[in-house]
């Protein structure tokens, strides 16, 4: 885990820099802990909070082709909650009052963000390696056969669906 007293010594730093910052903390991905500066808030609430946002922004930004998530801020009437990633194990939230200067915060929560990865990556352990995807068989279409007795033996086909022609025509009906 990374050192506790650096990360929370950044984060105290962090507020003094952004006067408007009531609250900050530094989570792992999963929704850990690893320090936090948050007085009135549960921090492991804010943390299993936080990933469960994240894992919702993470999809939301692959679904959309915008690549990986590098922030999410969220706006309610009385202030703001900002999340950025730091290194690949963690992420930084920011609690804000409503009048913070949100492009000082961004600048400050981006450094802060930057430099706690920077102390929790150099002591996470490395990532196993990914496995190859494994892709599903190509579905086939099996042909229907009756089978009775006197028809003797009964064949069934299989042919993949991708060579089935389909008529580009269209039905037209004829009434007399």
């Amino acid at each position: 885990m990374a050192d506790q007293p650096a990360l929370l010594e950044e984060l105290h730093r962090l507020r003094a820099r952004v006067p408007q910052l009531t609250g900050a903390l530094a989570a792992s991905v999963d929704g850990l802990v690893l320090a936090h500066d948050a007085p009135g808030v549960e921090p492991e609430g804010l943390a299993a909070l936080t990933a469960a946002a994240l894992g919702v922004a993470i999809r939301t930004t692959d679904a959309t082709g915008r690549g990986e998530l590098r922030e999410l801020l969220l706006r309610g009437h009385l202030g703001y909650v900002a999340t950025y990633a730091a290194g690949a194990h963690a992420v930084l939230t920011l609690l804000a009052q409503d009048r913070v200067n949100v492009g000082r915060l961004h600048l400050e929560g981006r450094r802060a963000g930057a430099r706690i990865g920077e102390l929790v990556d150099t002591v996470a352990p490395a990532p196993a390696p990914a496995r190859p995807a494994v892709r599903p068989a190509p579905r086939t279409r099996t042909a229907r056969t009756s089978a009775s007795p006197a028809a003797g033996p009964t064949t069934t086909t299989t042919t993949p669906r991708s060579t089935i022609p389909r008529s580009t025509t269209p039905r037209t009906t004829t009434e007399s």
